[in-house]
């Protein structure tokens, strides 16, 4: 015959039960093996940096620089080039569409911050963008000097232009406007390139944007706020398991540190679920509201031990 269990013994026995699985939770959410080695995504090339306090959606931060170490200017193939040979794995640049509908590559919406010309990027031919100087609003010094006038005239590159320089190599493109269009022209043109390009080739950028890629081009990598939260959202909720959910798998994740240290098996553990499901995790620096790159030996120090994730960085020289 079964004897009850006592009242006083109940408590200890629920209690042993959450010791177990917190034990069991702990052991398979640990970080993981701390000996991998980072890979570094280069932000728009080699680009000039500047201090992200203060700054707004509107900021114009090439009236902030620091004094230039060097004389590329971002998203430009002299700096895209000074990028692969300081050692990155990857480069990231940014995309826009022209007036005669070209892929120009260039950051702003606005041409008054960075270059001589006005108004929108849209509202101009490549042609006419070309003809720009963009170095010409670059200063360290609030307007006394600009140390990259004059050495940005034609610089201007297309996101042909950029595949092109470099067809071995991994890039990642940027949509800048939260416009389906925009989207729709770029995957105009990625869907003439054959599948072992794509396979090195991922977008990111406005969720309406993306999206407008990710339905004609359902194979290639893409990522936006939208896709990352989800992906985010479900994780938290069924990772302590192991399962990486379909949201997670063959895009990628930029995550802040300060949203790192949240997720199952965080920092290596996490990272090798997400590369076993094709999925690369880019650690992005700061704990303010401005994805900031990993630009001096001090951010440097805040990368988790072990790290063998992807680290963003405007400044793949400092490596």
């Amino acid at each position: 015959m079964s004897k009850k269990v006592s009242k006083k013994r109940k408590p200890l026995i629920v209690l042993a039960v959450v010791v177990l699985i917190s034990a069991g939770l702990y052991a398979g959410n640990r970080s993981g093996d701390g000996s991998g080695h980072p890979r570094l995504l280069a932000h728009r090339g080699l680009a000039q940096t500047y201090p992200l306090a203060g700054v707004e959606n509107d900021t114009c931060t090439a009236t902030r620089i620091y004094p230039p170490e060097h004389a590329y200017i971002e998203n430009t193939l002299a700096s895209m080039r000074a990028g692969f040979a300081a050692g990155a794995d990857m480069l990231e640049f940014d995309v826009q569409v022209t007036a005669d509908n070209q892929l120009a590559v260039f950051h702003d919406s606005m041409l008054e911050c960075r270059t001589d010309g006005v108004g929108k990027v849209r509202d101009h031919t490549l042609a006419e963008l070309r003809k720009l100087d963009l170095g010409y609003g670059y200063t360290a010094d609030g307007g006394a000097t600009y140390p990259l006038r004059g050495k940005g005239i034609g610089l201007l590159p297309t996101v042909q232009e950029v595949v092109g320089a470099f067809p071995d190599r991994e890039l990642l493109l940027d949509l800048k406007n939260e416009d389906a269009s925009e989207g729709d022209r770029l995957a105009d043109h990625l869907a003439t390139l054959p599948a072992e390009r794509l396979a090195t080739l991922a977008v990111y950028g406005g969720d309406a944007s993306v999206a407008a890629v990710a339905t004609r081009l359902p194979d290639l990598r893409t990522a936006s706020k939208a896709s990352m939260k989800d992906c985010l959202l479900r994780y938290l909720a069924t990772g302590w398991t192991g399962h990486v959910p379909a949201a997670c798998q063959h895009t990628e994740l930029h995550l802040p540190l300060r949203y790192g240290r949240w997720l199952w098996g965080w920092p290596n553990r996490f990272v090798t679920r997400m590369s076993e499901a094709d999925t690369r995790v880019i650690l992005v620096a700061g704990e303010g509201p401005w994805s900031e790159g990993f630009d001096s030996p001090e951010a440097l120090a805040t990368v988790p031990d072990g790290w063998s994730g992807w680290l963003w960085t405007n400044r793949a020289d400092v490596f």
